[in-house]
């Protein structure tokens, strides 16, 4: 347990004061190869055998969205083993399994069919059951991709996943600019079943959803979901690896709007889960950092010197974990 120290005491509040919940995290905690690693940048290396990456993120965030659900079916043991490696406050969102959202890539990665049904949805649900029942997840994410278009067949499926996941707090990730150009319907569509729009940011295109930040984050919906994927549009659609997509550091004025929005949604009473997605060289978490002391939270845990020496910006907000000898 880390106490805190006074160099985390620095936060300041630079948008208005809100009343909500406020949850900032990132994308996955885990991210152990290639360039973009955050082995011996965010995580200590040399490091213990016995290191735990997710019970060190908890120390530092009080909230992750889960990425490894999105390639396999969660699973109760597994999910009952994330609560206990973390505090009892700390909060998961939980990515969605492909085969609801990505049929293309579900088969792509070996399935001979896709006959999805309801045992799918019962069985996604055992999977995040301990979670729930523990009052630690914070929503189910549903993300899908720019192919994802409304027409009738697929609000008919969108309306069938909201009924069947209608139990838990949803964020619904929408990319293409067909949910946008019926916005009231779409938003009609999500708050039938208490569903969030999730607000996202990423490089722009004509296909792209336009999303008017008061608009998306609006309604009565129990929580607002925002998503940071990074600018890099270059790197977008042609990249080495996909790591490169995410290649992004958000300056401080480009934060700022996604402040002040996730603020005008905690007035309302809304818990706002924000987590970044440009998580190539742990940017997610210096960025996340930053919000975090600009939204006026304390930033507890240390950061490497490696860490704060690639992120300059985090040498006056945060605690510098001693060197070893």
């Amino acid at each position: 347990m880390y106490s805190i120290t006074p160099v985390a005491r620095r936060g300041r509040r630079l948008y208005s004061s809100g009343v909500g919940d406020i949850r900032v995290g990132t994308s996955g905690w885990s991210y152990p190869a290639g360039a973009g690693t955050w082995n011996g940048v965010f995580y200590p290396a040399p490091r213990k055998r016995a290191f735990d990456e997710l019970a060190y993120y908890a120390e530092h965030f009080d909230t992750v969205e889960v990425n490894s659900s999105f390639y396999r079916m969660p699973e109760a043991g597994m999910t009952s083993r994330w609560a206990q490696r973390t505090p009892a406050s700390f909060l998961f969102a939980v990515k969605l399994y492909q085969k609801f959202t990505h049929p293309d890539m579900y088969l792509a990665h070996g399935a001979t069919d896709w006959d999805l049904s309801r045992a799918d949805v019962d069985l996604f649900r055992a999977g995040v059951a301990p979670l729930a029942e523990a009052g630690r997840l914070a929503a189910v994410l549903a993300q899908f991709p720019p192919s994802f278009h409304a027409d009738p067949d697929t609000r008919a499926y969108l309306e069938w996943l909201l009924r069947g996941l209608r139990a838990y707090p949803v964020a619904v990730e929408l990319r293409h600019r067909s949910w946008s150009d019926d916005a009231a319907g779409t938003r009609a569509l999500l708050e039938q079943y208490g569903a969030a729009w999730t607000l996202i940011d990423e490089p722009k295109f004509r296909s792209s959803v336009e999303q008017p930040h008061g608009f998306t984050l609006a309604g009565p919906a129990p929580i607002a979901y925002i998503r940071m994927h990074g600018r890099n549009a270059a790197a977008w659609w042609e990249h080495a690896t996909p790591d490169d997509r995410y290649n992004y550091l958000y300056s401080r004025e480009e934060l700022r709007p996604f402040g002040e929005a996730a603020e005008e949604a905690a007035a309302t009473g809304k818990r706002v889960l924000v987590y970044f997605n440009n998580h190539f060289s742990s940017k997610a978490v210096a960025n996340a950092a930053v919000l975090r002391h600009d939204l006026g939270q304390l930033l507890p845990g240390e950061y490497t010197g490696t860490m704060l020496d690639r992120y300059p910006e985090l040498e006056a907000i945060a605690h510098r974990a001693p060197r070893l000898l």
